[in-house]
């Protein structure tokens, strides 16, 4: 029988921060790296929680490059071959660089359909290193999920393992109890995914995160919100309603260091100039980056051979303004969240949960004049 739960489901846009007295008289005094400690995984990470997608334009070796100086994460996407010698030397040669522990922030990606086996060897090579494993599919409640993560984690005991995606609590424990240390909580959210409009299949993603972040940390598990956020403030709300980590896509698209050729378009502006008695609109150049969803058509043309007949494109294909460095857009971010820990008072990342306390709004942003 049908059923309808009625109770208020939010997004990122429906909740403001409720500011409170604080002993920090700056930014600088809010601490952006926490200690992680896993279920499983027997040692911890000294992170900032933000994560890279393991789509094909942001799990890229050049953004892992930058963002682990930040104490940030990557996840590769899974179409790097590392059977490719170029591919497994930049993970064997930068694993015991001086300057960084540069494999510390890094996850290699599969899903279910992928080659187990050659994972399988990759996982038990003692050069290769990475010990940090995604394994990501768009529906994390089918059966063969559960099933895998338990023979991986089973065969091996101390890799660092987060799977996904879900959107409730009781199948975040399920996955936890099988064997994962962080569950990747979101269906739907993303700026290039349309599995919402396609299936009508999803959940605002503020409540997914309040639901699976208490059902994870009741069985000492960690969860990862994975996609809707714009903006600096949605990144610090994701961790405010209780994530742990922040994986990001569409913020991280249009860098330099993303995947994807530089699009370059001359278009008209509305100024005017006048030149020898005759006026015409000034023209300007833009510039893009190609940015799409891992399930759009263009994906699975892309990297899977074309679109199989008893599938449809969940995903679509944007241009992304260009951003410059992706250090410009790390730095926003962290800087955002340093701000808002001094508007809540929480001194240190892990506690701005703790410190969280949200008003519900009608309208978070004054745009009566325009957008800038």
């Amino acid at each position: 029988m049908t059923q309808i739960r009625d109770s208020i489901e939010l997004d990122f846009c429906d909740v403001l921060f409720r500011p409170k007295r604080t002993t920090l008289n700056s930014r600088r005094e809010a601490d952006v790296i926490r200690k992680f400690k896993f279920k499983y995984y027997p040692q911890t990470l000294m992170s900032c929680g933000i994560m890279a997608a393991n789509m094909a334009t942001t799990g890229t070796f050049e953004i892992n490059d930058v963002l682990q100086k930040y104490q940030a994460i990557t996840c590769l996407h899974k179409h790097y071959d590392f059977q490719n010698k170029e591919n497994y030397r930049y993970i064997t040669q930068n694993y015991d660089k001086p300057e960084s522990a540069h494999n510390s922030y890094t996850f290699i990606s599969t899903g279910l359909r992928d080659d187990k086996e050659k994972l399988f060897a990759l996982l038990a090579d003692k050069n290769f290193k990475i010990d940090k494993l995604c394994i990501d599919i768009a529906n994390g409640y089918i059966p063969k999920l559960t099933d895998f993560v338990k023979e991986v984690r089973e065969k091996f005991p101390d890799i660092l393992i987060m799977v996904g995606n879900v959107v409730t609590g009781d199948m975040t424990q399920d996955l936890i109890l099988s064997g994962a240390d962080i569950v990747k909580v979101g269906i739907g959210p993303g700026s290039v995914c349309t599995t919402r409009k396609l299936t009508g299949v999803g959940r605002p993603q503020l409540s997914a995160i309040l639901e699976c972040s208490d059902a994870a940390h009741g069985v000492d598990g960690l969860i990862c919100s994975d996609g809707g956020c714009t903006c600096a403030g949605d990144v610090a709300k994701a961790f405010g309603a209780g994530a742990d980590f922040v994986m990001l896509g569409g913020m991280f698209a249009g860098t330099d260091e993303a995947a994807g050729d530089l699009i370059e378009r001359v278009v008209e502006t509305n100024e005017v100039i006048k030149e020898g008695g005759k006026t015409r609109f000034v023209q300007k150049t833009e510039r893009y980056k190609q940015f799409y969803g891992m399930s759009s058509q263009l994906a699975q043309e892309k990297h899977f051979g074309g679109m199989a007949c008893y599938r449809a494109s969940e995903g679509k294909v944007v241009e992304v303004s260009y951003k410059g460095s992706i250090e410009n857009v790390i730095q926003e971010i962290l800087g955002g969240i340093r701000s808002t820990m001094t508007y809540i008072g929480a001194r240190e990342l892990k506690n701005i949960s703790k410190c969280t306390t949200f008003y519900r709004v009608n309208r978070q942003l004054n745009e009566v004049f325009g957008k800038s």
